[in-house]
Formats: structure tokens, C-alpha cells, sequence
């Protein structure tokens, strides 16, 4: 089974390539590639049609994943109603399920599906939702991700406006006194990498940047150092 357990806040920044970007042809040499480049999670982006306008993976990817790489799963619910599918990607081996706080549905009860199923919980929010909305739900969570894109396609470029919109959530986390990661999805490579890290990201997922790239393991590597060097 793959390890539920996250990777420590230890300071360093942890990098979440998007297997959204990977060549599903050869999807397990690109899997390899990013284990051997240092990669800390995989992050798996499933779309529901409706919530975002396309389509994307199943619980099956995660089962065939699971067991079979020694990363966690990050897997990322930007579906409308994440309650029909938490318990599928819990049996299939996801480390962590990240709910919508914009999905049609309790979000607080789809949390505590997800931690009564021993699954991490994540919550994200769009570009245009307050950061203090997650307030509601601050006491289940063990990871915000804030999207710097609109979600639902990848190699989008990061917004203007997601370096304000990481430090509110950073300042959400730090007055509830709990330790939550937070994330940063949409638009980074090597050069956003310092900007999200600067804001406060504690982990960023990575897409083309690096499954686009003529040399992944590189293209990790340089993202990692750009947002250490801050």
C-alpha cells in the first residue's frame, strides 16, 4: 500500500508533479523519472465534467498506482458532488483527497468522510474565493490548496493576483494555530516557484513544467532550488 503519511514541514518545499501533464503511453517511465528526480507526492487532478468543463481520471489510476511508487497520492476532487467518490479513491490508495470549498455539497461533512476513511483531507479554493471562507473548516484540515489558475486544463498561466490570494491563506492558517500545508496549483515552473514560495507555499504542484520538459528530472530539480532560494 502506498504511505498515507504526507511529508514532515521541515521547511523544505515539497514538489507535487501533476500526472495530468504525464504521457499516459508511458505513464510509468514518467513516474520513474520524477521518483528518481526527488519528487515528494504525485498529485492526481480528477475532473468531473461539471464542476470544471473536462474530464480526466478515475479510481483506477490510483489503484494501479497504488503499491507500485513510493510517493504519496495527492489527489484532488474538482468534481460537484465529492461525496459520491470519496470512498472509491480512499479504497484505491489515495494519501490525501481534496475537496472543493465551491463544490454543491457539505463540505464539512465530506471532510469528515474523508478523515473517518484515515485519508488526509485537503480543501482548495478558486482564484476568486475569499480566504476566509475556509475559516468554517479550518479544524479538519491537513492541507489548502490554492489554485493560481482557473481550474480545469493545465499548462494555464499563473495569475496575477495568486500571490495576495497565498499570503491571505497563509494568514488563515497562522491564526488558527494548527500545522496545515499549503499548496499551490496552476502556472508554476521555475520562475512562479519563488513567487508562490514567497507568498508562503509549503508545496507546489507542477504540470507541464516538468512532464513537458526535454529534461523532467532537470526541470524538477530547477523548480525545487528556484523556490529554495528565496
Amino acid at each position: 500500500m502506498t504511505s498515507s503519511k504526507m511529508p514532515c514541514a521541515n521547511g523544505k518545499i515539497s514538489i507535487a508533479p501533476s500526472l495530468l501533464s504525464a504521457d499516459l503511453f508511458r505513464l510509468e517511465q514518467d513516474v520513474r523519472q520524477v521518483e528518481t528526480a526527488g519528487a515528494d507526492w504525485l498529485h492526481v487532478d480528477i475532473m468531473d465534467g461539471h464542476f470544471v468543463p473536462n474530464l480526466s481520471f478515475g479510481p483506477s489510476l490510483v489503484g494501479c498506482l497504488n503499491g507500485r511508487t513510493t510517493l504519496p497520492l495527492d489527489v484532488h476532487l474538482m468534481v460537484q458532488y465529492p461525496g459520491r467518490f470519496i470512498e472509491a479513491f480512499a479504497k484505491a490508495g489515495a494519501s490525501l483527497l481534496t475537496v472543493h470549498l465551491e463544490a454543491s455539497e457539505d463540505i464539512r461533512a465530506a471532510l469528515q468522510r474523508i478523515k473517518a476513511l484515515g485519508v488526509k483531507a485537503g480543501i482548495s479554493i478558486k482564484p476568486d474565493t475569499k480566504p476566509e471562507a475556509l475559516a468554517p473548516y479550518i479544524d479538519l484540515l491537513d492541507l489548502i490548496l490554492v489554485m493560481t489558475v482557473y481550474p480545469g486544463f493545465g499548462g494555464q498561466a499563473f495569475l496575477p493576483q495568486s500571490p495576495a490570494q497565498i499570503k491571505g491563506v497563509r494568514e488563515v492558517i497562522r491564526q488558527s494555530g494548527r500545522n496545515i500545508w499549503l499548496e499551490v496549483d496552476g502556472g508554476i515552473n521555475k520562475e512562479t516557484a519563488a513567487i508562490a514560495a514567497q507568498a508562503g507555499a509549503d508545496a507546489l504542484v507542477a504540470g507541464n513544467a516538468i512532464f513537458k520538459a526535454a529534461d523532467p528530472v532537470l526541470a524538477l530539480k530547477q523548480i525545487r532550488q528556484a523556490a529554495a532560494d528565496i
